[in-house]
């Protein structure tokens, strides 16, 4: 990921030990999948600082290690492995992608070292808080991943996804937040297997802020979370 663009997110792209970079435009996925390989790899090694990247993917769906074949009902979109946890998931313009690579074995802010748990959790956290600075009530649900509203109408929806995958200790994959994506475009899969209930952005909320108020809500929630 040495020399992607940085927008600028003030005041600075560093929260203490973290760089935050920024790309431009639509990363397709599986060379995003390779730079956060290798910024891993980097990571563990003692070579590149911790990273939080934030980008947008072309239209994608993406398989978790528990996705089934079923729940791919229509694949009009590349319909991709991400060897991330979870189930299938959407991503595309629109929705703001954050991958989170850190090193676990070390604690970050409220989140302990070397536990997995506390940091899906602290994830959530940061969303929460983000939707917060928004304007927005983000809330978890047992048994469902990812951060949930409810509408003026009482119904449950996801507006952000959450899935990660942790290789000896290093964190990776990360979260996605839906600014102002296509919602149809989701209609080709059963996202994260849950057929029930639906998902929203942002703007489907009534909301106008764009990717730029988004990220600056993303940035000043991390350090409440994770410290920096």
């Amino acid at each position: 990921m040495t020399g992607l663009p940085v927008a600028d997110i003030p005041p600075g792209t560093w929260r203490g030990a973290v760089e935050w970079s920024v790309s431009p435009g639509l990363t397709p996925y599986l060379p995003a999948l390779a730079a956060q390989e290798a910024r891993v790899a980097a990571i563990r090694a003692g070579t590149a600082a911790e990273c939080v990247w934030l980008l947008e993917h072309p239209p994608t769906y993406t398989a978790g290690t528990s996705a089934r074949p079923e729940d791919l009902r229509d694949p009009r979109f590349p319909a991709l492995a991400a060897g991330r946890g979870g189930q299938w998931t959407y991503h595309g313009p629109g929705q703001r992608v954050a991958y989170a690579m850190l090193d676990l074995t070390r604690p970050h802010g409220t989140v302990p070292a070397r536990d997995v748990r506390a940091y899906v959790a602290g994830l959530e956290e940061w969303l929460i808080r983000a939707l917060a600075r928004l304007g927005v009530r983000g809330e978890r649900r047992a048994g469902r991943v990812g951060i949930w509203v409810v509408d003026g109408e009482g119904r449950e929806e996801k507006i952000a996804a959450i899935g990660v995958r942790v290789s000896r200790w290093v964190a990776w994959h990360g979260v996605a937040l839906n600014v102002a994506p296509d919602l149809s475009h989701f209609d080709g899969i059963i996202p994260c297997g849950i057929l029930e209930h639906g998902v929203t952005s942002l703007r489907a909320l009534g909301l106008s802020c764009g990717m730029a108020e988004a990220d600056a809500a993303l940035w000043q929630a991390w350090p409440e979370v994770f410290g920096g």
